[in-house]
């Protein structure tokens, strides 16, 4: 719905979850990842299944894959990056212009609107 508020949430494969992730929390997540069963951290809408996401992945040589995919928007970019506090920026950064672009088209998005 049009103007409708959007929840995030930010979930770690070791099962940390954090609602309405802030930089800080993202970054204190990111730093916290560690081999081999909290490798990635995933941050998008709180909904049953969302179209939208950005992970963090932390790799065997210490950098991180940063992926952001909006399937609905038609967007994907994967790249690697060595800052944490950099991706928590750019993480949060991306994930509130997604929500509020995903706000603008009028609808709560959902894999059912295709």
């Amino acid at each position: 719905m049009a103007g409708e508020y959007l929840r995030l949430k930010a979930e770690t494969e070791g099962g940390e979850l954090v609602v309405e992730p802030s930089e800080d929390a993202l970054h204190e997540m990111i730093i916290g990842l560690s081999s081999p069963d909290n490798t990635f951290v995933i941050v998008e809408p709180d909904d049953d299944d969302p179209v939208w996401f950005a992970s963090v992945s932390r790799l065997e040589d210490g950098t991180y894959e940063v992926e952001y995919r909006d399937a609905v928007r038609e967007r994907h970019h994967l790249g690697v990056e060595r800052e944490p506090d950099r991706i928590a920026r750019d993480v949060t950064c991306w994930t509130a212009e997604t929500a509020r672009a995903h706000r603008a088209l009028g609808r709560n998005q959902s894999s059912a609107d295709f």
